[in-house]
């Protein structure tokens, strides 16, 4: 679809969308009285900056119902947050509404090479959370044998990807760097799977944890976003180019604003992402503040799709850590911990409080290929002193503030059968 066509598209959507949603939702028609806006108001896309945002308080305090724009019964389905912090977060979905999510994830798959007939092995959580069944639906869609092993259980992971022989495989990229390190322990050689091809999300990653997990498992490894305050996986879906990953542009409308002033932003620069539903019937959202950092990219990609392409997540506005003066990302670190082959990509970032000093301190474990835990102590120790040492004066380098180095032995941090818990602030701030 060119992209007068796709933005012609989005216009009627748009319009059609925020009609539904101040006639039925009571929300909505206060927040767009309040902000002297109407429907009939936005007659080009560019308008849609008249509106307000939505952020996930807004969800929050109209738990579990108050959003929906269709009747109870309506409802084929509900999905949410884990709730950790209070109410989780509640979406719903009508059956066109999972229809059309099932085609949107099929349609992602695709884009990463999969194709009907595959084997996929889908080791995404199910529940509440929507990657399991989002990606299960999608890949059912587009024709593919299914195995819904879900998270956990790692040593039976291994078992059925031998046995079952997958060609595809879906999880979070730090749990399926988990399970390689399980077929290593097995004596197994993880790049000697049926495995081509995985779909990874659900937390940000580097271009240095891809070149891992390719390395060790002998795939191609591609990067799927979605939230489910929008819909859930498929969003957004990396091509074959791996330069960007294409936004669903028919079914959401997408911004990038500063986080502190709400203005928009040039593409390009990293600023918060904000998303539209088009087509959504349950719940629509309008403008919702993903608190996801990330630039666009609206030129033609080599592939050939007309959908312009969002980066990879750089972090969440909410993950950002403000050290001495200094804003800090867990990717940075993930980054630069990966550039030492001594290491594993496993790592934890302690930040903690001495009087009115704050002191970052990097956890990272030594691979067992890189230190001779055979020779002689005083050399093993040395060994050590130098990985310490030059991670340390890297880290300083590229974040500009000094940091504690703390090396562990191979396998001592915890392993994620989910999303990886990266930064660990023990501030009482």
């Amino acid at each position: 679809m060119s992209r007068s066509e796709l933005e012609a598209l989005q216009l009627t959507r748009l319009q059609e969308t925020l009609h539904r949603v101040y006639e039925r939702v009571p929300f909505y028609h206060e927040s767009f009285a309040l902000a002297g806006v109407h429907p009939r108001d936005i007659r080009q896309l560019s308008d849609i900056r008249r509106l307000p945002f939505t952020i996930k308080g807004d969800l929050r305090s109209h738990y579990p119902f108050g959003l929906l724009a269709v009747a109870k019964n309506e409802v084929a389905r509900y999905h949410g947050s884990s709730g950790t912090k209070g109410k989780p977060t509640v979406v719903a979905y009508t059956k066109n509404d999972l229809d059309m999510w099932s085609t949107i994830v099929a349609r992602a798959i695709v884009t990463a090479g999969g194709r009907a007939g595959d084997i996929f092995h889908n080791a995404y959580g199910y529940g509440l959370f929507t990657g399991g069944l989002g990606l299960h639906a999608g890949a059912e869609r587009l024709g593919m044998s299914v195995i819904p092993i879900s998270g956990g259980n790692t040593p039976r992971q291994v078992t059925i990807i031998e046995d079952f022989q997958p060609r595809g495989i879906a999880g979070t990229p730090s749990y399926i760097l988990t399970m390689a390190e399980m077929m290593e322990a097995q004596g197994k050689d993880p790049r000697h799977t049926s495995l081509e091809y995985g779909i990874f999300g659900a937390e940000p990653w580097t271009e240095g944890m891809r070149r891992t997990l390719e390395e060790k498992l002998g795939i191609r490894a591609f990067d799927i976003y979605g939230l489910s305050e929008v819909i859930g996986p498929g969003v957004a879906m990396e091509c074959s180019m791996q330069d960007g990953l294409h936004i669903a542009e028919d079914h959401f409308y997408v911004e990038v604003i500063d986080s502190k002033t709400g203005e928009p932003l040039e593409p390009g620069e990293i600023g918060e992402l904000v998303f539209t539903s088009l087509t959504k019937e349950a719940l629509p959202i309008i403008r919702y503040r993903t608190g996801d950092l990330a630039s666009l990219q609206p030129e033609p990609c080599r592939c050939g799709r007309t959908h312009q392409r969002m980066s990879r997540i750089k972090g969440r506005v909410d993950d950002m850590i403000i050290v001495r003066g200094v804003n800090v990302f867990p990717t940075e670190i993930e980054s630069i911990v990966l550039e030492h082959h001594q290491l594993t990509p496993n790592y934890q970032v302690v930040i903690e409080r001495t009087g009115s000093l704050d002191r970052l301190t990097v956890r990272v474990e030594v691979s067992e290929q890189s230190i001779d835990l055979h020779g002689p102590v005083d050399s093993e120790a040395q060994q050590y002193q130098f990985i310490s040492s030059t991670l340390a004066e890297a880290l300083r380098d590229r974040l500009l503030i000094s940091t504690h180095v703390e090396l562990l032995s191979p396998k001592t941090l915890p392993r994620s059968e989910g999303k990886a818990v990266r930064m660990i602030d023990q501030r009482q701030l």
